[in-house]
């Protein structure tokens, strides 16, 4: 995807991101992040600790948020900071749809407000800094 390098404005929204959540997708990003718990692979021991299925890690959501940013500012765009909370759980066969808000611009950077939303609530909740990349040099500040 290429960079979005107009100016930004508190206020602007950013286009949502529709994630389905698949069983592979929760297992592959529990191994790739090396989170072994059992509650993001074994769903019979998922649900024998209380949970109906396996369910998202917190790495893979902060991979998913950095996704949604950088899909949409650009592979020159720098995180600076990501800043999350998760709330409801992330189970497969679900769809999460992040969206974004602009919520500050400074100097070379810009605060977007980030929400991940599934079929039972708020997954993520946050806020990400990104360096936004000059649109005359391909540069991130």
């Amino acid at each position: 995807m290429s960079a979005d390098t107009r100016n930004w404005a508190p206020g602007d929204e950013l286009p949502p991101l529709e994630v389905p959540i698949t069983r592979t997708l929760i297992v592959a990003g529990a191994v790739a992040s090396r989170d072994y718990q059992d509650v993001h692979h074994d769903a019979e021991l998922a649900k024998a600790k209380g949970s109906p299925d396996v369910f998202m890690n917190i790495l893979t959501t902060n991979g998913l948020v950095g996704r949604y940013i950088t899909d949409h500012f650009g592979p020159y765009a720098v995180l600076r900071k990501v800043a999350i909370r998760l709330g409801a759980p992330n189970y497969p066969g679900d769809t999460m749809v992040l969206t974004g808000k602009v919520t500050s611009v400074g100097e070379g950077t810009a605060q977007i407000a980030v929400v991940g939303a599934n079929g039972i609530g708020k997954h993520v909740t946050g806020t990400v800094t990104v360096g936004l990349p000059d649109a005359r040099e391909g540069d991130a500040s």
